[in-house]
C-alpha cells in the first residue's frame, strides 16, 4: 500500500507563487515516477509535470518556464514550485506515483487526495 498526501495549496493573486508538497509513504520500491496533475472546473484532468526516480523531468507546455518539479528521494517527497501563477492555473492539483517492479514492467498508479489552488484577484 502506498499513500500520498499533498499540501501547500491555497489562494494567491495572479503573479504569485505557491509550493506544493506530496509525501509518499508505504511500500515504495522499484522504479517509480512521480508527477502532478490538475483538474480545473469543467475540464479533464491533465498532466502538469513529471519527474523520474532520477532527475528527468517533463512539463506541460502551459507551465513550462513557470513551474518546477523536484523530489527528495530520501524523504519520498515530490514538490511543485509554481511561480507567475495565472487564473487559468486554478484547479485541484493531484500528486501521482507510478510504480513498476522492473523496467518495462506494468505500472501501478497511486493518487493523492488533491489540494486546491486558486489564483484570483
Amino acid at each position: 500500500q502506498v499513500q500520498l498526501v499533498e499540501s501547500g495549496g491555497g489562494l494567491v493573486q495572479p503573479g504569485g507563487s505557491l509550493r506544493l508538497s506530496c509525501a509518499a509513504s508505504g511500500r515504495i520500491f522499484g522504479i517509480y515516477v512521480m508527477g502532478w496533475y490538475r483538474q480545473a472546473p469543467g475540464k479533464q484532468r491533465e498532466l502538469v509535470a513529471i519527474i523520474s526516480s532520477g532527475v528527468s523531468t517533463d512539463y506541460a507546455d502551459s507551465v513550462k518556464g513557470r513551474f518546477t518539479i523536484s523530489r527528495d528521494n530520501a524523504k519520498n517527497t515530490v514538490y511543485l514550485q509554481m511561480n507567475s501563477l495565472k487564473p487559468e492555473d486554478t484547479a485541484v492539483y493531484y500528486c501521482n506515483l507510478g510504480l513498476s517492479s522492473w523496467v518495462g514492467g506494468p505500472k501501478q498508479d497511486y493518487w493523492g487526495q488533491g489540494t486546491q489552488v486558486t489564483v484570483s484577484s
